[in-house]
Formats: structure tokens, C-alpha cells, sequence
């Protein structure tokens, strides 16, 4: 029976095993970091939506509360003197306090949801940024093998480095 005889390829190049190695961490940076960069961006749209949500309301208890007020306007100008003006007039007014302190709630949540909307988008792009730098640090390693310049794996540290920096940066936000 004949005899196979496998050579590993880059076993005569100790740079190019470690070069390798380099490389293949950065990808494993580059998908950890790519993940939670679409992660933030999804929840920055369900953010900014829920935001969306809630000024939505605010402007449906902003009209409602001016409807009443209209209405309490108008049955001053048409006369007061039956009891049933006089009550209208009373749960108009009261139903207008509802909306008024709902309005103010409601407007509360919806500057809330914007401001976690701008930390999210604000994570993302860092998220981004590190992810942009670690996939410059992947290709300047795979650079050498082409190259066999010792310089495309320092250069690729150098990305990586600051492509995980970015992203920390990104937790830490």
C-alpha cells in the first residue's frame, strides 16, 4: 500500500502560523463585534418606534384634550342656564384634566424612549467603528500571505486592537 505523506503548508513559515492564528482571532472578534453591532441597531429601530408610539398618543390626547376645551367654549357662548350645560360643561372639564396629566405622562415616556433610542444608535456606532477597524485588521493579515511583508500583520494587530478598543467602548457607553 502506498504511502500519503501530508505536509502542512505553512509549517515552514513560523510568521505565517502566527499570522494565521492573528487572523483568526480578529475573525472571531469581528463576528462577536458584528453581532452585537446589529443587535443595537435593531433595538434602536424598536427604540425609536416605541418613541414614535408615544408621541402618537400624545398627539391623540393633545386633540382630544382641545376638543373638550372647544367644547366647553362653545357651551359657554351658547348659554350656560340648564343644568344639562352645566354638567356637560363639568365632565368636559373634568375629562380635560384626564388628558392634560395623560398628555404630560405620555410626553414623558416619549422623550425617555428617545434619549435610550440615542444611547442605543450611539453603542451602535461604536459597535460599527470596531467592527469597520477589526475587518481591516483581517485583511491586512491575510495581506501577508500574498505579500510576506512583515509589515501587514503589525498593521493588522494594530487595527484589531483598536477595533476591539471601539467596541469595548461601545459596552461601556
Amino acid at each position: 500500500m502506498a504511502e500519503i505523506e501530508i505536509k502542512a503548508e505553512g509549517s515552514s513559515d513560523p510568521t505565517g502560523q502566527k499570522v494565521g492564528v492573528l487572523a483568526a482571532v480578529l475573525a472571531v472578534a469581528l463576528a462577536v463585534v458584528s453581532i452585537a453591532s446589529h443587535r443595537a441597531h435593531t433595538a434602536a429601530v424598536v427604540e425609536r418606534s416605541e418613541a414614535n408610539d408615544q408621541w402618537s398618543l400624545y398627539q391623540s390626547n393633545r386633540i382630544k384634550f382641545h376638543s373638550l376645551e372647544l367644547g366647553v367654549d362653545l357651551m359657554n357662548v351658547l348659554g350656560r342656564d340648564t343644568p344639562a350645560s352645566e354638567q356637560t360643561i363639568s365632565r368636559y372639564e373634568s375629562q380635560q384634566k384626564k388628558y392634560e396629566k395623560e398628555s404630560k405622562d405620555v410626553k414623558d415616556e416619549a422623550t425617555k424612549k428617545e434619549q435610550e433610542t440615542g444611547h442605543t444608535e450611539a453603542q451602535a456606532l461604536r459597535y460599527d467603528l470596531g467592527e469597520g477597524m477589526l475587518e481591516i485588521g483581517v485583511v491586512l493579515a491575510s495581506l501577508y500571505f500574498i505579500a510576506r511583508k512583515k509589515m501587514f500583520p503589525v498593521l493588522s494587530l494594530a487595527f484589531g486592537v483598536l477595533g476591539i478598543v471601539m467596541a469595548v467602548t461601545g459596552v461601556l457607553l
